[in-house]
């Protein structure tokens, strides 16, 4: 679930999601509505951006 991917980044970095949305410049609870519906692109890019990490490790 691309949800989880996220939230296991974030473990890994130490940071929560409410800190990523913050740095990406995401609305509260976006990241966590992507556990009932698909982010869009922007937003989904900015996250691989903030990870360095490709889209489609999200979209796995």
């Amino acid at each position: 679930m691309l949800f989880d991917k996220v939230s296991d980044l974030c473990r890994e970095k130490g940071i929560s999601i409410a800190k990523l949305e913050r740095e990406c410049s995401l609305g509260n609870a976006t990241i966590r509505g992507w556990k009932e519906s698909i982010p869009n692109s922007a937003n989904l890019k900015k996250v691989a951006d903030y990870f360095q990490k490709p889209i489609e490790y999200f979209l796995e």
